[in-house]
């Protein structure tokens, strides 16, 4: 009996120690803020926030079968690049540069774009960190250089932010930027966590669906998306968004993470259409659809924006789901022939720019090289 006890006590123990271990990490700076007081309130006001969380609309029902994923989770794809991947190295010096008239894009890598657009600089969800994770020491890491370093980034006038997870927004590279001075486009609740990072609250701009800030003559319009968020667990309790950026000559679009649903064709009627779309066309599995569409649905998004050319964006950086690493661009490059669409397919840290020649390579593929 007694050492039924004593055992009864050492788990008790166990459990408590676990659960004050788990409560200490989750206060950690990495996992962000909670919003509250006026925060809180202008997001209780959004047509997209029901109870206490934000919905998409109609609401997402996961269809996650714990089986499925295991199997999948097991699978014998290929997730890693086996080769080394040809990194453009993007100069420190051309942040320094004054940012000249047209526009033009460098992927990062994953979900960050770096644009320079009608004179002015913009980042998409740059993430610039090794790891995308509360902790440098564990998690998914790169599986390939970034093309500038965090300790780099100088001279951004504006940072997009599609949502709060971490592949999407990075702590390190959140708080250079702030210390540069760059503004912050954020969904609504997103600012509670760059503002324990330290940013500056002038610099954090929180937006609902269709609202539109100014820089610079730059039009930075809050769009809809299909997805969730959550930092600490999957509770919505940020707003997830897409992006259009407008110029006076220019004009681009940023999906985030998403499913396919109407909302592309919405932007288009509401804004028009945009010469360059970033959309995302990695990271999904037959259960994920709903709020992380497929390839080929990201070519019929990028059709119903109306869009001039294609830079696929969330694919070949992070292992974060379960296919093969080149298979969303091989994907995506056989639908946009079928369906005529211009797709550029630019390595990590290479300029695309519209208006001026760029010939696609198949560099993400190993039989090509």
């Amino acid at each position: 009996m007694k050492t039924r006890k004593k055992v009864v006590v050492w788990l008790l123990s166990l459990a408590a120690a676990l659960a004050v271990g788990a409560w200490l990490v989750v206060r950690l700076p990495s996992f962000g803020g909670v919003p509250e007081g006026a925060r809180l309130e202008r997001m209780r006001q959004s047509k997209q926030f029901h109870g206490t969380r934000f919905e998409n609309t109609p609401p997402y029902e996961s269809n996650l079968s714990f089986v499925r994923e295991m199997k999948s989770y097991f699978g014998d794809e290929v997730r890693e690049p086996q080769f080394e991947v040809p990194v453009v190295r993007l100069p420190a010096e051309q942040l320094g540069r004054p940012v000249a008239p047209g526009l033009r894009a460098w992927w990062l890598g994953h979900a960050s774009v770096l644009l320079e657009i009608d004179g002015v600089r913009i980042l998409t969800d740059p993430v610039l960190s090794r790891r995308v994770s509360p902790f440098q020491f564990a998690g998914p890491a790169r599986q390939h250089p970034a093309p500038l370093a965090i300790g780099e980034l100088k001279n951004v006038d504006a940072v997009v932010i599609s949502h709060d997870h971490f592949d999407h927004l990075d702590m390190d590279t959140v708080q250079a930027l702030g210390r540069g001075g760059t503004h912050f486009y954020v969904g609504l609740g997103i600012g509670a966590h760059l503002e324990r990072w330290e940013v500056p609250a002038a610099q954090i701009h929180e937006m609902d669906w269709w609202d539109s800030a100014q820089v610079r003559g730059v039009t930075i319009h809050c769009t809809p998306a299909r997805h969730y968020s959550g930092r600490k667990s999957m509770n919505n309790s940020t707003l997830w968004a897409s992006w259009l950026l407008k110029g006076p000559n220019h004009s681009a679009y940023f999906s985030g993470d998403t499913g396919y649903a109407d909302h592309f064709k919405a932007v288009r009627e509401r804004l028009g259409a945009p010469q360059l779309s970033m959309i995302k066309i990695g990271a999904y599995g037959d259960t994920w659809l709903d709020i992380h569409m497929s390839p080929e649905s990201a070519i019929q998004a990028h059709r119903d924006l109306d869009a001039g050319t294609l830079l696929p964006v969330h694919w070949g950086t992070f292992n974060l789901a379960y296919h093969a690493w080149d298979e969303p661009m091989v994907r995506a490059v056989k639908a946009a022939k079928a369906q005529g669409v211009q797709i550029v397919t630019p390595r990590p840290g290479e300029k695309f720019e519209v208006g001026a020649p760029f010939v696609n390579q198949a560099w993400y593929s190993k039989a090509a090289r």
